[in-house]
């Protein structure tokens, strides 16, 4: 390997910019970072070339560890956005300038210079200052000036990003032939994706500090892992269905699941992807030769070149949610977006408000299906808890968010939610605000009954009354999140289980959202002080191992213990002795009266565990199965 970054971490200001990322870039690859402005691709970069030291991990190249040796001494080669040149030099004498401080000899130099200008296009410009330059040719001397010194890994920080549209064109297909023709391992920082697309043998995304995914850009592109990289590259179609076994089910469409989607779908939701190419457009469903979505309505049809980009909305299909693109308010079905070459278009022509056919060639399964928060917010104090925690959360793991502002005051709390969004509206994969004037529980369950969430975050003060806890758990299928402070430290997490199907659902869902965070978790199983019975207490620990093995699916590090005495007790004792941010702990189920009631443990855990203490209660499948049906 020429580069192997493992285990990388860097902060700022007690914020990890770089989040414990590991990578590995072979020999003679060209590897492309891509994400948006803040994710922390070109901070990485700056640390595989010694430009900023990591505060935890290692960086090695060439099976060297340079972790902490100092840039000239790691033999890298720099790229930067604004060429960097020396501009009282002229171009020979920049593309000679590391070859001089190296003591190479001036023939030697002369035959490095004369072959790097001529291999990036400048034979004959040698004799000229940066400034007689056009942006495209100084950009080329700062390669050439890389190169020079024979980098075993050249780094090139968004070098064509001030350029315009057509030079940057030209100058990448003259980077990958140069990249070919020297075969040094590359790694290229970009916020372009068709740029990335068109120089990458892999690409990695990141986003907030996090590498999301790696791979190829054709299965990035059509085989995604999650819904950030699904939507993030490219325009994508995501619906919401139901996984069963190893099939999903869109409707009354039964297909296989991905091995990654079928091991992660425990909750029984599956997101399903088709890309605009993919969908067949047709007067008749006889006629699709694809698997049939429903007739539409085309909203809107743009033409861009050679690709003709239209939109359609069609009709909801019973139990499937649609996720991209984003259903406007009032709108019961949902919307598909699809491209069509120029033949199509000539031999089935199209208009706004026209019926047609629906179709997808192709679906795919992502492994880990997105979130959806509502974080809930009354003016007061402690709703920056909830705005501090929730939106840290939401940024991580890419999440849905909408805000729900609470109070009779109209202009006060319009003017709390203005500001709310301003906190926590930068980074959002979606931002949507609603306003109640009702209690918060009333409040709440009006908001998920328009819009299912996975999570509801709370502020929430330590005390022994948890009505309001049990009522929100009440109103949906979510989880909830009690945040006590506005701080979003995350790093470790104790996970309260008994064994069951109900424990193996705090395991997944707190796998789920610590996976986003780079969180460790330590899994408590608690048996009653008066068991005797080694069966049982064989059962809890396969229990708890299985556990850990599931969590170390989402890559969350996990210790386990079994403990025996009162749960309560037990599990304060466990967070006073050790260092947790957040507990998790599973929502008891209903009784057969339909009564579900904390008081036996999370009541008392709430009042006395530590006032900064995080709190994630989460609801079971087996929740809703336990509650009475109306009559």
């Amino acid at each position: 390997m020429s580069v192997s970054v493992q285990n990388v971490t860097r902060r700022y200001g007690g914020q990890a910019v770089v989040n414990n990322v590991s990578l590995d870039v072979r020999d003679g690859e060209f590897f492309v970072l891509l994400g948006s402005s803040g994710s922390g691709k070109s901070t990485l970069l700056k640390m595989i070339a010694g430009l900023v030291d990591p505060d935890e991990g290692t960086i090695q190249l060439h099976g060297q560890d340079v972790t902490r040796v100092p840039t000239q001494e790691r033999n890298v080669g720099f790229v930067f956005q604004h060429y960097a040149l020396f501009q009282h030099m002229t171009v020979s004498e920049n593309v000679e300038f590391g070859l001089q401080i190296r003591r190479v000899g001036r023939s030697q130099r002369r035959r490095r210079r004369d072959e790097l200008l001529e291999m990036v296009g400048l034979a004959g410009l040698g004799s000229r200052l940066p400034r007689q330059l056009s942006g495209g040719q100084q950009q080329r001397v700062a390669l050439a000036r890389a190169l020079a010194i024979q980098p075993d890994v050249l780094l090139l920080d968004e070098p064509l990003g001030s350029l315009d549209a057509k030079i940057r064109i030209d100058l990448r297909r003259s980077l990958r032939a140069i990249q070919r023709q020297s075969g040094v391992a590359t790694i290229f920082v970009t916020h372009d994706q068709e740029e990335a697309f068109d120089l990458a043998d892999r690409i990695g995304v990141m986003s907030y500090g996090r590498l999301i995914e790696m791979g190829t850009p054709q299965d990035l592109y059509q085989k995604p892992k999650t819904e950030f990289v699904a939507s993030f590259l490219g325009s994508a179609n995501i619906l919401l269905g139901r996984s069963e076994g190893d099939q999903a089910r869109l409707g009354e469409h039964v297909f296989p699941l991905t091995k990654d989607a079928a091991r992660l779908s425990g909750d029984g939701r599956v997101q399903i992807l088709f890309r605009p190419e993919d969908v067949a457009l047709a007067r008749q469903e006889e006629d699709l030769g694809a698997l049939p979505l429903g007739e539409g309505q085309v909203t809107e049809v743009a033409f861009s070149g050679p690709v003709e980009n239209i939109r359609l909305e069609l009709p909801a299909i019973p139990g499937v949610r649609a996720i991209s693109p984003t259903v406007p308010f009032g709108v019961r079905g949902f919307l598909v977006d699809a491209s069509r070459g120029p033949d199509q278009s000539v031999h089935f022509p199209i208009e706004v408000g026209q019926k047609v056919w629906v179709g997808t060639r192709r679906l795919h399964t992502l492994s880990h299906p997105g979130l959806r928060f509502l974080l809930v917010t009354d003016t007061t104090p402690r709703s920056q808890s909830a705005l501090g925690v929730g939106g840290h959360l939401a940024r991580m793991a890419h999440a849905r968010v909408t805000l729900l502002g609470v109070g009779k005051n109209e202009d006060r709390l319009e003017a709390h939610l203005q500001e709310a969004k301003r906190e926590i509206g930068s980074g959002m994969a979606s931002l949507e605000v609603e306003t109640s004037s009702e209690p918060p529980a009333e409040a709440i369950a009006s908001a998920v009954e328009k819009r299912p969430v996975d999570l509801v975050v709370l502020g929430w003060r330590p005390t022994g009354v948890a009505t309001l806890p049990e009522e929100i758990l009440k109103v949906g299928e979510h989880h909830l999140l009690l945040a006590t402070r506005p701080e979003p430290k995350l790093s470790r997490a104790l996970i309260c289980v008994a064994s069951g199907e109900p424990g193996k659902d705090d395991v997944m869902f707190a796998g789920r959202l610590l996976r986003h965070v780079g969180a460790e978790a330590a899994l408590l199983s608690v048996l009653s002080s008066a068991v005797e019975n080694q069966a049982e207490q064989d059962q809890a620990e396969r229990f708890v191992a299985g556990g850990a093995r599931s969590l170390a699916l989402f890559g969350v590090p996990t210790t386990t213990m079994i403990r025996s005495g009162n749960p309560a007790t037990v599990i304060l004792e466990e967070i006073r002795d050790g260092t947790y941010d957040l507990v998790v702990l599973g929502s008891p189920l209903p009784t057969r009266s339909g009564k579900s009631e904390f008081g036996s443990v999370i009541a008392p855990v709430l009042k006395s565990a530590p006032r900064d203490c995080l709190f994630l209660i989460v609801r079971s499948q087996a929740y809703a199965a336990r509650r009475p049906r109306p009559t």
